[in-house]
């Protein structure tokens, strides 16, 4: 048996075969596209207000540039190209009549059915052969002698195949009454391209795609991916920062190590690194409204920024630019610094991790407040009231005092009473108007501040914390937008951290709330949570400079009072695990709880650390807190737990009398021990109503905020 390859010569099949090709690429392209994103700030709420800034279009720009970097148009067009071939592809396949070849049956030659009788085939041929014989027939109209004559040897077959054994015998095993015929298989592409004389065009195009596109973009994704680190920065930029680390690194200098980036020469190549950079220094170095030069520099600072040249001093001068909300009155200018600013923020990250390896507190503080500067556009040493809409340095600076030499934050600005806060906004120079001051207040009340309750440590399932087990910080705290009325008491059961069921994974490995977490109802009855609740994401850090959108995060993590070095590495909180806002936009003032996981100490003893939860949103809404971790030796644990186990004898047998006497009392039951606890903590008076004892941390610590 021979094999017959044939070509698409036709145009029957190779749309399939680009339909598929098409598909293979297109589907998988549209569903990144379609599908919802997990990025916090594309599901975030955001802080509601009708504040622009005067340079939006630009900012705006920028946003649209970032989005454009990111490969999203590029993605669109394919998209809509693969859809419109694979349409047009779809259309010929329904237009393209197709030559389906025939099976051929010997019954339906003859006319017969398949039960006919071989006394009936007979007469069927017979008929035929009056009819088609070439001597009788007669062509009739569009017909030829040779079509006769070819239908007759067809007649002939058929008979022959269902009266002759040997023909009837080919038919039923090979389907064809001259036995096994040759395969023919068909190739989906067109005959073009195996036509002789093309075959060498076919070649170089195979060539060029398997010997030169692919590994061009195989070798870019490597090489791409190897220059980076894991903060998405490029290797010389973090080899820079490294050399720019100190130990007493303020904000102001993070900011002047944040320029040595390798990234923002991407942005002022060729002569944009020397245009217009005389420009940016004399407007940042002009007098300010209250400090002596316009972005509040010190001397370090400044001195920092005239020891650099080329790209290095432009991105420096633009960034102090940026943080002051200088207005260059120059469109090229002011479009590239709103183009630095989250560059650096791309750099801060980086040097974070760097300060971080460290282990000092001073410059790991001094690259949050960094961030904070670079998300709000406020200089290190600026007011924290500027974070809010419309209001200036010198607005600022009045409601500060202007002899004052401390920062007032917004939550100090908005525990004032009402009448005095509109008086020190609506009554002075450049003052607000009615709608502003509304505005401003609006968006103060809508920042998530986090007010920490009660810190503590504590070891899931255990009573004490011994030395080398798995110690949990736990942290309770409540968001509190400044400027609230009437918040509520706090609850003492929301205090409480309960460790999960057994079967509980999701609570176990904190993902989600344990479910049988405590509440009180409004009738003080204590109620179990019915379910889980989802991650709650807190809004979006309302920054109208900042050209991105950024959710915020708190980091969580220990210090070492004495040292002033780093303990425990932060821990980034993203979401919170109960609603911040209900549904009319008000504040629940639920109870959060915030986790940081560390080994104890190897050796017993009282350790005091600072538990920091720094914003990297927001200035002025930093906590910290002091408590003290007590670790038990492992055999001394065990004792006092044998000891507590020891019941008190009851009081109708004799060692129960004994002990009323020794007591003073003859009557009623023994007064209860206490328990030997590693630190004191406060238990509910209902905890134990039932007999049933709840499995919650009895190594809470005192904690005293400062």
């Amino acid at each position: 048996m021979s094999t017959d390859y044939t070509y698409d010569d036709q145009g029957q099949f190779f749309p399939f075969f680009i339909l598929t090709i098409s598909s293979l690429v297109t589907l998988p392209l549209t569903y990144t596209l379609l599908k919802p994103s997990k990025e916090l700030e594309n599901t975030a709420p955001r802080i509601k207000s009708d504040f622009k800034p005067k340079d939006e279009d630009l900012i705006q720009g920028q946003r649209n540039k970032q989005w454009r970097k990111e490969r999203r148009l590029k993605r669109i067009i394919t998209v809509v190209l693969g859809w419109a071939v694979i349409g047009w592809m779809a259309y010929l396949i329904i237009v393209t009549q197709r030559t389906v070849p025939q099976i051929w049956d010997p019954y339906k030659i003859l006319g017969i059915s398949r039960s006919t009788s071989e006394k009936n085939i007979k007469k069927a041929f017979k008929k035929l052969s009056l009819l088609y014989h070439p001597d009788k027939a007669v062509p009739r109209e569009n017909q030829t002698i040779e079509d006769i004559n070819a239908y007759f040897v067809e007649i002939s077959k058929a008979y022959k195949a269902l009266t002759d054994e040997e023909i009837r015998n080919n038919w039923n095993l090979y389907g064809h009454p001259d036995g096994k015929q040759s395969m023919s298989i068909g190739i989906a592409l067109p005959k073009l391209m195996v036509t002789e004389g093309n075959g060498k065009y076919v070649l170089l195009v195979y060539g060029l795609l398997l010997g030169v596109l692919l590994p061009y973009l195989v070798g870019t994704w490597w090489y791409g991916t190897q220059k980076m680190t894991r903060e998405k920065i490029l290797l010389a930029s973090a080899g820079n920062l490294f050399r720019e680390w100190k130990e007493d690194l303020t904000a102001g200098g993070v900011v002047g190590a944040l320029s040595s980036g390798e990234e923002f020469n991407t942005v002022l190549k060729g002569n944009k690194a020397e245009t217009g950079l005389g420009k940016v220094e004399k407007s940042i170095l002009n007098a300010g409204e209250t400090t002596p030069t316009a972005v509040g520099l010190t001397v370090k600072d400044r001195r920092k920024l005239e020891d650099q040249e080329g790209a290095r001093r432009k991105t420096l001068a633009l960034l102090w630019a940026y943080l002051g909300r200088i207005e260059l009155d120059d469109k090229a200018l002011d479009d590239e610094k709103y183009e630095m600013a989250p560059l650096a923020l791309l750099m801060n990250d980086s040097f974070t991790a760097i300060s971080l390896a460290y282990g000092l507190m001073p410059p790991l503080l001094a690259t949050y407040q960094a961030s904070q500067s670079i998300i709000q556009a406020i200089p290190p040493e600026g007011s924290p009231l500027l974070q809010l809409p419309h209001l200036t340095p010198s607005l600022a600076r009045n409601v500060e005092g202007q002899d004052s030499k401390t920062r007032m934050s917004i939550q100090q600005f908005m525990a004032m009473p009402e009448y005095q806060r509109r008086k020190l906004l609506t009554n002075q120079a450049e003052a607000l108007t009615p709608q502003q001051y509304n505005d401003a207040m609006a968006v103060a009340r809508q920042i998530p501040l986090v007010k920490v309750e009660k810190v503590f440590f504590k070891v899931m399932g255990e009573r004490f914390i011994t030395t080398g087990s798995l110690v949990q910080c736990v942290a309770k705290a409540r968001i509190i937008p400044p400027g609230m009325v009437d918040v509520p008491e706090v609850n003492e059961l929301d205090l409480e951290d309960i460790d999960p069921d057994e079967g509980d994974i999701d609570g176990v490995l904190g993902r989600k709330t344990p479910k049988n977490a405590r509440r009180k109802n409004a009738d003080g009855t204590v109620a179990e949570e019915a379910e889980m609740e989802k991650p709650i994401v807190p809004p979006i850090a309302f920054a109208p400079y900042f050209a991105r959108d950024h959710s915020p995060r708190w980091y969580m993590f220990l210090s070492e009072s004495k040292q002033n070095r780093v303990a425990v590495p932060p821990t980034t909180i993203m979401t919170f695990n109960k609603p911040i806002f209900d549904a009319a936009g008000k504040p629940t003032y639920n109870m959060q709880t915030l986790k940081l996981q560390f080994q104890a100490p190897p050796q017993a003893g009282k350790y005091t650390f600072v538990m920091h939860l720094v914003c990297d949103s927001y200035l002025g809404m930093d906590s910290k807190m002091e408590a003290t971790l007590v670790v038990e030796d492992a055999a001394k644990a065990v004792e006092i737990e044998e000891e507590d186990e020891i019941s008190e004898p009851d009081e109708d047998s004799i060692a129960g009398q004994m002990n009323a006497l020794k007591t003073g009392s003859l009557t009623g039951p023994p007064p209860k021990r206490k328990r030997k606890a590693a630190v004191e903590s406060d238990e509910e008076d209902d905890s134990d109503t039932d007999g049933d004892v709840e499995d919650t941390s009895e190594t809470d610590t005192e904690t005293d905020e400062d």
